[in-house]
């Protein structure tokens, strides 16, 4: 008999951004920031306050399921210098520790890849550390930043081969 690890269960779709099952992941993760962020969150004062260029032919954005349950988004678009520009990558608490976060951020740089990227690009605020730490770990470099991001504290980059 053969046992599947918990993240075996998981699949990543892609779907539109303004879908309502991105809108139900979204409103979690804008929840969770909030709560973890000193000043709060509010999304219409972020860099990317809709998602509407985070649909094909230049974006996507990804969700994941595990056992039918929706458990983490993210997604990407062109920035003005041409990379792909990751936003709103989320694993919800109830699966965080199954490695989905960077299963995640590989999907999307596969997509990325796909669609002809070169340079893939992304923000974080400071106590996200789980996110510092995946970023790092997964090849991305800390840059200047390269926008007026109001949450952001620390910009990664990474050249996708």
């Amino acid at each position: 008999m053969t046992l599947l690890s918990p993240a075996a269960a998981v699949e990543i779709v892609e779907v539109h951004p303004t879908s309502a099952d991105a809108r139900h992941c979204l409103a979690r993760y804008y929840a969770e920031i909030a709560e973890r962020f000193d000043g709060g969150f509010d999304p219409d004062r972020s860099s990317a306050p809709t998602l509407g260029e985070f649909a094909p032919p230049t974006g996507t954005f990804l969700l994941l399921r595990r056992n039918g349950a929706l458990v983490g988004c993210g997604g990407f678009k062109r920035d003005a210098g041409g990379a792909a520009y990751l936003k709103r990558m989320w694993i919800a608490p109830e699966a965080r520790g199954l490695g989905l976060g960077k299963r995640l951020l590989k999907a999307l740089e596969e997509k990325a890849r796909s669609l002809g990227y070169s340079t893939v690009r992304l923000e974080t605020e400071r106590s996200l550390t789980e996110a510092q730490q995946l970023y790092r770990a997964s090849g991305y470099v800390e840059v200047a930043p390269f926008n007026e991001e109001l949450y952001a504290h620390h910009w990664f980059e990474k050249t996708l081969r």
